[in-house]
C-alpha cells in the first residue's frame, strides 16, 4: 500500500470535511484533501501553546520552575501545568489533588502557564504566540485568540510545519527542548486520558501526551512507545513517532467520538506499513 492509498481512506471517513499529511524529518511525505482549509483545533491548540511557552522558557521569559499560583497549588510550578500535573482541576481554578501526585487533565492548566507567559512578556498570549511560533515556522493560518487549551485554529498545511520542527528541530527550539518536552514528566502518574479512561501510567511531557504502553489509544498499534501529539475533541490530531521517523496530521469539522476511536488507529497502522 502507498502512502496515497493509506491517505485515500479519509474519503470514506463519516466527517464532513477532512484533510492529512504524512511528514518526514525533511518534510511533508504526501497528502490528501483540502490542506489549506482551517479547521478549530479544540485542544491540538495545547501543542501549539506549550511550543510558544517553551520559546518563552528559553527566552528566559519564564522558568519552567516558576510558581504556577502559590496560594492555589503551593509547590507547583510551570512545568507542572504544562504536564497536567499541578493539581489544578479539569475546568476550574481550584485544587483537585496535591501536585506531583495524580495526572489530571486540566485546561485551566494550561490557561494559567499562558498567563505566565503574559506575565513574564508583557504581551497578550495570543500576540506572542503568533511572534514566537507562528512567525518562525512560516503558519499563516494558525491564530489563538481565545483559550490557549482549545480555541486554535489552523490548516494541515501549517501543522505538518509544526510536525515536522517537532520531528528534525532547526527554526525554533533548540533540540535539547524538545527532547526534553517529548519525555515522561513526574514518571508513573496515573489519570484519564479524556475518551480513552483511566491510564496507569498516563504519561505526558509539557503539553504533549506520550503512548508509552496505553492500550487502548488514538495511535496505531503500531506506533512506538515514545510517539507523542495529541487529539482534539473537535475531530483533529497530530502525531510524531520519533522512532519510525514520521509525523502525521489529521484534521476534521466533525466532533470526536467512536468513529475517531476505530478510525485514526487504523489510518496510523497503514500509514506506518506504508512507509
Amino acid at each position: 500500500m502507498s502512502l496515497a492509498t493509506a491517505l485515500a481512506a479519509l474519503d470514506s471517513w463519516p466527517v464532513p470535511t477532512a484533510a492529512a499529511a504524512v511528514i518526514g524529518p525533511g518534510g511533508v511525505l504526501a497528502t490528501h484533501g483540502p490542506t489549506e482549509h482551517v479547521f478549530g483545533l479544540a485542544s491540538v491548540t495545547k501543542p501549539l501553546a506549550a511550543l510558544a511557552i517553551l520559546v518563552a522558557v528559553e527566552e528566559e521569559a519564564v522558568s519552567l520552575d516558576d510558581p504556577a499560583d502559590e496560594e492555589l497549588v503551593p509547590g507547583a510550578t510551570l512545568r507542572h501545568l504544562l504536564a497536567h500535573a499541578s493539581g489544578l482541576a479539569p475546568e476550574r481554578l481550584m485544587r483537585a489533588a496535591e501536585p506531583g501526585t495524580r495526572r489530571i487533565y486540566s485546561n485551566v492548566g494550561i490557561e494559567q502557564a499562558a498567563r505566565l507567559v503574559e506575565v513574564g512578556t508583557d504581551m497578550a498570549f495570543s500576540d506572542y504566540l503568533r511572534e514566537a511560533l507562528a512567525v518562525p515556522l512560516g503558519l499563516t493560518r494558525t491564530t489563538v485568540a481565545g483559550s490557549p487549551a482549545r480555541d486554535g485554529r489552523s490548516s494541515v498545511g501549517d501543522l505538518a510545519r509544526v510536525a515536522q520542527e517537532l520531528l528534525a528541530p532547526a527554526a525554533l527550539l533548540d533540540p535539547s527542548t524538545v527532547a526534553g518536552a517529548t519525555s515522561v514528566q513526574f514518571p508513573g502518574l496515573r489519570g484519564v486520558l479524556p475518551g480513552f479512561g483511566p491510564k496507569d501510567p498516563n504519561d505526558w511531557g509539557l503539553g504533549l501526551e506520550i503512548r508509552g504502553g496505553k492500550a487502548p489509544h488514538w495511535t496505531g498499534t503500531t506506533n512506538s512507545p515514545r510517539t507523542f501529539g495529541h487529539f482534539g475533541q473537535s475531530g483533529t490530531m497530530l502525531w510524531v513517532d520519533p522512532v519510525a521517523e514520521l509525523a502525521l496530521v489529521a484534521l476534521t469539522d466533525r466532533d470526536f467520538g467512536p468513529w475517531a476511536a476505530e478510525l485514526w488507529p487504523a489510518l496510523a497502522d497503514a500509514v506506518l506499513a506504508a512507509v
